[in-house]
């Protein structure tokens, strides 16, 4: 996650969305820059304690922007990263596995090591369930979302791939993904908001 003061802009980091590449292009604008484990800081623990925060210390109440990608290709990234391609046969590997198996444990009570991945929907939620973002732009229209930023941080921003997945063939059988929708209906109701909304959704709060 990375904070530009300038830009009055909290730009969140959810995980396998390209963000990546979008952080190290803007490091340079940024006031502030989580790495590491804090990286991927939630919309739940930036409202609740890092808003607050700024404001205090700061004086800053930026506006929050994140990403979200198709709820199926966010998986299969994952699956996909942690493929025995990348992370050979490690207790995190999702090698040996179709990718059938590996949503079915996504989505089970019990997760195993490689399939704690959360969802999309609890990173970018609160608690009473509203996603508290001023600007959710879908992973899969990136001209609108670089059209924003270079408006923005009035500049052209170039970006670099970064992190980017082993090609693994990922398959998923329809009866696996109407199990994957029916486990999570909040994290595709949210994309389509954003498909509805024309590729970003706009909100005040």
């Amino acid at each position: 996650m990375q904070v530009y003061f300038k830009q009055n802009l909290a730009f969140l980091s959810v995980p396998k969305t390209g963000t990546t590449a979008y952080e190290q292009a803007l490091r340079k604008y940024a006031d502030i820059v989580f790495t590491k484990r804090v990286k991927h800081m939630t919309v739940g623990k930036y409202h609740t304690r890092f808003a607050p925060f700024l404001e205090k210390s700061f004086g800053q109440r930026p506006e929050r922007l994140a990403v979200m990608r198709d709820p199926i290709e966010q998986i299969r990234s994952w699956y996909r990263y942690r493929s025995a391609e990348r992370l050979g046969r490690g207790r995190k590997s999702t090698g040996g596995l179709s990718f059938d198996e590996f949503v079915l444990d996504v989505i089970s009570d019990r997760p195993p090591a490689y399939a704690g991945i959360g969802s999309q929907f609890k990173f970018l939620s609160i608690r009473d369930g509203s996603v508290p973002v001023h600007h959710l732009f879908l992973y899969e229209n990136q001209p609108l979302l670089r059209e924003f930023l270079e408006d923005r941080f009035e500049d052209e921003i170039t970006f670099k791939e970064r992190n980017v997945s082993p090609t693994v063939d990922a398959p998923l059988s329809r009866d696996v993904e109407k199990k994957l929708r029916a486990a999570r209906p909040e994290e595709f109701a949210l994309y389509a908001r954003i498909q509805d909304a024309g590729g970003v959704l706009r909100q005040d709060f």
